[in-house]
């Protein structure tokens, strides 16, 4: 089903956008399985992935330019624990990734788009907690971030409504000390992290 673009990269082709994935023909080794939608620069994602080799990680990226970057990471770190794939993450979410599947789902930092003729397009809407809990195995949880309030405001009221499957946690202090590259950016000027996190029920 999957394919690596070269030798030794972690960059993997998709050979259908139909199928789901089969997991195990990105990894050697089969173990809970978490994803990071919208990898950036990949500064959360290769270090968290280093510091959790018992678990298997997917980052998404729609800028090939992006999953090189991260790629040359993961090399020089010598991740076997790390795939990544370009493609569209709402329908790679909902289409893509295997049910009762992932330990844990990413999201920091999205595209807020602003302006309300645009906010359709953000990726935590209405339909995202239902989407997230058919992928999620029990008690996989999904981990937020943005700097914008706004859409933190909408997370927020988007998982309000869906409490009947999810509960709202606190992010470890673990995971918080992981930082994007957006974060940091952010926080230098001081701009505040606004996180939230949702475990399946």
């Amino acid at each position: 089903m999957m394919k690596a673009d070269a030798a030794l990269t972690a960059i993997h082709t998709l050979a259908s956008i139909i199928d789901r994935l089969d997991e195990q023909t990105l990894f050697a080794q089969k173990q809970p399985l978490e994803v990071e939608i919208g990898a950036g620069d990949g500064s959360f994602l290769a270090n968290y992935a280093a510091a959790n080799p018992q678990h298997n990680f997917i980052g998404i990226e729609r800028l090939l330019g992006r999953l090189r970057k991260i790629d040359r990471k993961g090399r020089r770190a010598g991740l076997q624990n790390l795939a990544l794939l370009r493609i569209e993450a709402s329908y790679f979410i909902e289409y893509l990734l295997p049910s009762n599947a992932v330990q844990a789902i990413h999201i920091y930092f999205p595209d807020p788009w602003p302006k309300k003729k645009h906010r359709r397009h953000r990726l935590i809407a209405a339909r995202f907690p239902e989407i997230a809990r058919q992928v999620l195995v029990p008690d996989g949880t999904v981990y937020l971030r943005t700097d914008d309030a706004d859409y933190f405001a909408q997370m927020q009221e988007v998982f309000a409504s869906a409490l009947d499957s999810f509960d709202p946690i606190a992010t470890p202090p673990e995971l918080a000390a992981f930082t994007t590259d957006f974060e940091r950016s952010f926080n230098a000027r001081g701009i505040a992290t606004l996180r939230a996190a949702y475990r399946l029920k």
